[in-house]
């Protein structure tokens, strides 16, 4: 089986993901992680499919006819090789008032300490009593074993600070 990640975007319109499910199963590959959404008037999605090696070329091909003139997508191997050892998995909670540069300062700490966003989610609402514009973020990250996790939880706290907003590290592969 082959494993293939699809990226589309494209305007919102009712039978898109019917259309690439239906795609993806007439070539019996399944559908395995997603994550799709609609954003200012667009549908934007990624999602992780497996598909017997033989029919690869022809998902493709399905694929393109579905794409002419209703949203871009990319076809593209995973590599399913990746090893997790090594590494922890830890949760971020972001919110404060917006502004911009929340995402690149949090990102550039933790790129300097080697640490992966493997997946983002970021929204900015009204605050509850003061109607401003609140940034929300969560993050999972996964942390090299060679990152004290005190020592990066300190840092993003006190980051936080200096932002003038909440910041929350946990450790996500520690079940409570």
């Amino acid at each position: 089986m082959a494993l293939l990640v699809l990226t589309l975007v494209g305007p919102d319109r009712p039978g898109l993901v019917s259309s690439l499910s239906k795609a993806l199963a007439g070539c019996g590959g399944s559908w395995l992680e997603s994550e799709m959404a609609r954003l200012a008037g667009q549908f934007a999605g990624i999602l992780l499919v497996s598909v017997p090696d033989a029919q690869v070329d022809t998902l493709t091909t399905e694929l393109q006819l579905l794409e002419e003139g209703h949203f871009r997508l990319t076809v593209q191997r995973a590599d399913s090789d990746e090893t997790l050892e090594g590494h922890r998995t830890f949760q971020l909670d972001l919110i404060g008032h917006d502004r911009p540069g929340i995402i690149r300062d949090i990102a550039r700490v933790l790129a300097e300490r080697r640490v992966n966003i493997e997946e983002l989610t970021t929204k900015v609402t009204s605050g509850a009593f003061s109607a401003e514009q609140m940034f929300q973020a969560t993050a999972r990250l996964r942390v090299p074993d060679s990152v004290e996790a005190a020592e990066l939880k300190e840092i993003l706290e006190r980051l936080g600070d200096e932002m003038m907003v909440s910041i929350a590290v946990r450790d996500a592969s520690v079940q409570s």
